[in-house]
């Protein structure tokens, strides 16, 4: 009987330090291109088989609950901007000066008509307090060995997605390609990171390839221009207030 105790003891702290093992592989992923605070300036390009639109932005965020997107160009979408605070999400239209909350059936939406949604933009650290983990193996991405990771919803939490599969390199800590599945197990969509540079000091992929699963003729790929971790950003930055400056919203931390 004692022994039989003794193992699952023992099985028991295996599991335990195998789970806070695979928690802080994904944690430092996330810091490692989010760090403390972030200031990015970005384009994106919404491919689809007739036509390209390209977007270009600048982008703020503070720990996992605030962020904040300012859309800089085409003329036609200057500066609409998009607020994240911890769940809420509000959008400001300068053009008929409207504020709008976004409710959670719109965050799963494409963010400006692209692949990528409203959540994934505004709402990346959900992958650290929304989900449980399991490593599921290893494999290879681009030449680098990478742990696979499966994150499952935690009970009771509001996120867009059934499941993902990160496949995250062992060696810098590089989130190089997410699967996104919806709640009954189908695959959504593919990100694929790619164009790997050290910028700020720090070893990052630039470039991240969004793949829908069905229509396979479109894809939206997104690139950083510049990017600065750890900056001084003050908190009333992520208000309504700031939100609604438009265009005039001051990015210079």
């Amino acid at each position: 009987m004692k022994k039989l105790t003794y193992i699952v003891l023992l099985l028991l702290i295996t599991q335990v330090a195998i789970a806070q093992e695979t928690t802080e592989i994904v944690r430092r992923a996330y810091f490692k291109m989010q760090g403390v605070s972030q200031y990015s300036q970005m384009t994106m390009q919404i491919m689809r088989p007739r036509w390209t639109r390209t977007i270009q932005m600048k982008f703020a965020s503070k720990g996992t609950d605030y962020a904040l997107v300012l859309i800089t160009a085409p003329a036609k979408e200057q500066g609409q901007a998009f607020l994240m605070i911890k769940n809420q999400l509000w959008m400001y239209n300068p053009s008929v000066n409207s504020l709008v909350k976004l409710g959670p059936s719109m965050m799963s939406q494409g963010w400006m008509g692209s692949d990528y949604s409203n959540d994934e933009l505004l709402n990346e650290g959900a992958i650290i307090k929304d989900y449980d983990y399991k490593i599921l193996g290893e494999e290879t991405v681009n030449g680098r060995n990478c742990w696979k990771i499966q994150l499952i919803p935690k009970p009771g939490t509001n996120v867009v997605w059934g499941k993902q599969i990160l496949w995250i390199d062992k060696k810098d800590y590089l989130i190089l390609k997410d699967e996104l599945y919806d709640e009954d197990g189908f695959l959504v969509k593919t990100q694929i990171a790619t164009d790997i540079k050290n910028m700020h000091g720090r070893t990052i992929p630039t470039k991240y390839i969004i793949l829908p699963a069905e229509d396979t003729e479109n894809k939206t790929i997104i690139t950083i221009n510049d990017i600065k971790f750890n900056v001084k950003i003050p908190n009333n930055f992520f208000t309504i207030q700031n939100l609604r400056r438009g265009m005039n919203i001051n990015f210079n931390f």
